[in-house]
């Protein structure tokens, strides 16, 4: 039987096995392209946008892996809650990428690195009866919500249109937060 430690080391060794990344380097740029001007985003509201944008990704695969694993009382209603989140959650980090972009900053997407820095906890593995799925997701809604609120001042001072999507991102997160939070609440007696 195989020690704990030899099955941690052989889960590990499992977990990724992807080769290095080739390229990267970019296309050469015509002298047109070396010429576009603009407003370049500083490294500190390239970071923050990327905070936010990592925990958008999050929230899209963790609202997927509910989706497929969610069981018990309202699943179909929790079952089309999870998509509204997901579309939302993919939409916004979208927009977030794109912006970065015409920022002439770099988005960063991939699944490492995503795993590394989203603000949100891991979901668990495993059928998840809903009202626990309802509790998980609000948390990870409300987390998405303070990366943008911790974020939003250092944003709106270099750059108020970039605030203004992070206002929208709010909008629908905290509106699916309360929406999704209703499900497991009670009415509060007075």
């Amino acid at each position: 039987m195989p020690t704990q430690t030899a099955k941690t080391s052989s889960a590990a060794a499992t977990r990724n096995r992807r080769r290095p990344a080739k390229g990267g380097e970019g296309a050469e740029l015509t002298k047109e392209q070396n010429a576009e001007h603009g407003f370049t985003a500083s490294q500190e509201l390239s970071e923050n946008l990327q905070r936010v944008l990592v925990d958008l990704i999050e929230l899209s695969l963790q609202g997927k892996q509910a989706h497929w694993n969610v069981v018990g009382t309202n699943f179909r209603d929790t079952h089309l809650q999870l998509d509204e989140i997901i579309d939302a959650a993919r939409e916004f980090s979208d927009t977030v990428a794109e912006r970065m972009r015409s920022l002439h900053a770099l988005p960063d997407g991939r699944s490492d690195l995503v795993a590394e820095t989203t603000t949100l906890p891991e979901f668990p593995q495993g059928e998840i009866a809903t009202t626990e799925v309802i509790d998980l997701m609000t948390e990870r809604l409300d987390a998405v919500s303070a990366t943008c609120r911790e974020v939003h001042d250092e944003v709106d001072d270099e750059d108020p249109t970039s605030a203004d999507i992070l206002h929208a991102v709010l909008e629908r997160i905290e509106q699916l937060s309360w929406m999704v939070s209703a499900e497991n609440r009670k009415p509060r007696r007075s």
